[in-house]
């Protein structure tokens, strides 16, 4: 990353609208950067998000627990995706998720006063946020409906089609996890494919 830290949501930003150097000021002096290390929990479930991430460069994952106690991987955000838990963000009520780094990962991030504090400013911003917010949302159901109903291999070789920048960087188990197989089902068909 270069001296800027902020220079990735920036430029995420201007792809949407051009962004004033005062307004690019403002956004600056309400983020901070933070690198995490693969495994890290940046949100735990049943505490309240009071944190928004960008992701500057690395995978996070939205993991639930199950019946049996076991933590599944749902969904993968990658560089350029916000990443919150956004009913607890905005309803201050305990997630249902955690937030894990499934690699290292680097993030700009905003505590949820000073989000709110932003957007009092930049009006604009949380509009934008929340619209690409949606989106993201729609589109990680979307992709996971997309594995609904196929059989193991299937699901497999259209996640390492789909999601290859995020199949290159995390732990086949959160592969096994996100995609519902077993780590050994998951080596036997990767043994198949070769």
């Amino acid at each position: 990353m270069s001296n800027d830290p902020a220079l990735p949501l920036l430029r995420f930003l201007q792809l949407f609208r051009s962004v004033a150097d005062t307004e690019q000021a403002l956004i600056r002096e309400h983020l901070q950067p933070r690198s995490v290390k693969a495994g890290e929990v940046l949100l735990h479930m049943g505490d309240k998000a009071r944190e928004y991430f960008f992701i500057a460069q690395g995978v996070l994952k939205i993991t639930t627990t199950n019946e049996k106690g076991n933590s599944v991987t749902q969904f993968f955000l990658k560089e350029n995706q916000f990443c919150t838990i956004l009913n607890s963000f905005l309803k201050n009520v305990p997630a249902h998720e955690s937030i894990v780094a499934a690699c290292d990962t680097e993030l700009l991030v905003f505590s949820k006063s000073k989000l709110l504090a932003l957007y009092k400013k930049l009006p604009w911003l949380s509009e934008l946020i929340g619209s690409i917010s949606q989106q993201t949302l729609l589109d990680k159901i979307q992709l996971r409906n997309a594995y609904m109903g196929e059989d193991a291999t299937t699901r497999y070789k259209k996640f390492i089609t789909r999601q290859s920048d995020v199949a290159l960087r995390v732990p086949l188990s959160d592969v096994a996890s996100y995609l519902g197989i077993t780590q050994q089902s998951l080596s036997r068909i990767r043994k198949n494919l070769r």
